[in-house]
């Protein structure tokens, strides 16, 4: 039977948008599971929600405007109430995340980092044992020496690989490349997380290690919110 996975994000993406309150600095991510938070969050704004958004991306930035979400920027709101965002795999216990295959990755964690809650919304199939188990790291690197970055990422077990978009090296917001970074299943995210990191010429990589408040996971058999507690 095929499972139609934009009804469950969706349906996951509405739970989300209910924790949102008047008054509220929102984070808006970036990807289709976004897109559906910012749907639904449009239409409680119709309704008489007052809120206002930072987006993560061009592409998030052009589609609130379109709907009528005010946007601001960390130059009026320094700290963020709520951040809403997709994943690309959540680990079941942890729930540490891989994210930016939509390419958003460093404004992503900026705003996670600066949120007070992040909450991640997925459909089942994003669940692993282990991050890395079907997806790679993406990791934004600058321009320049590259491909000098891509061999000090082997030597730390990785197998990267220049993202290309139409041909040509996909190019982030900005103005760096992404490597996607495939290691073996990892045992320790945020150690992870680091060493990628202190690698000159990486700007940034899309292990969020400890950062998510709560994970609401739509599946067929309904909505549940996993939290590091239960």
């Amino acid at each position: 039977m095929s499972i139609d996975r934009d009804r469950l994000k969706r349906a996951a993406a509405d739970r989300a948008v209910e924790f949102v309150e008047s008054g509220m600095v929102l984070g808006l991510g970036t990807g289709s599971t976004a897109g559906f938070v910012i749907e639904r969050l449009a239409a409680r704004i119709a309704g008489g929600l007052r809120i206002v958004a930072i987006p993560t991306s061009e592409h998030t930035a052009e589609l609130a405007c379109r709907l009528g979400i005010p946007l601001t920027s960390f130059a009026e709101h320094r700290h963020i109430d709520l951040a809403i965002d997709g994943a690309d795999e959540v680990e079941r216990t942890r729930l540490d995340l891989i994210k930016g295959r939509g390419g958003a990755l460093l404004r992503e964690k900026i705003v996670a980092a600066a949120s007070r809650r992040f909450i991640v919304v997925v459909d089942d199939e994003k669940l692993v044992d282990r991050l890395g188990e079907h997806t790679p790291i993406p990791v934004e690197v600058a321009r320049f020496g590259w491909q000098a970055t891509a061999a000090a990422l082997e030597r730390l077990g990785a197998e990267p690989v220049l993202r290309q978009s139409d041909g040509l090296p996909f190019v982030t917001d900005g103005g760096n490349l992404i490597l996607d970074c495939r290691f073996a299943p990892i045992e320790d995210a945020q150690q992870t997380e680091r060493l990628i990191n202190m690698t000159v010429g990486v700007v940034e990589n899309g292990l969020f290690a400890g950062r998510s408040s709560a994970v609401i996971v739509a599946s067929e058999s309904g909505i549940r919110i996993m939290t590091r507690q239960s």
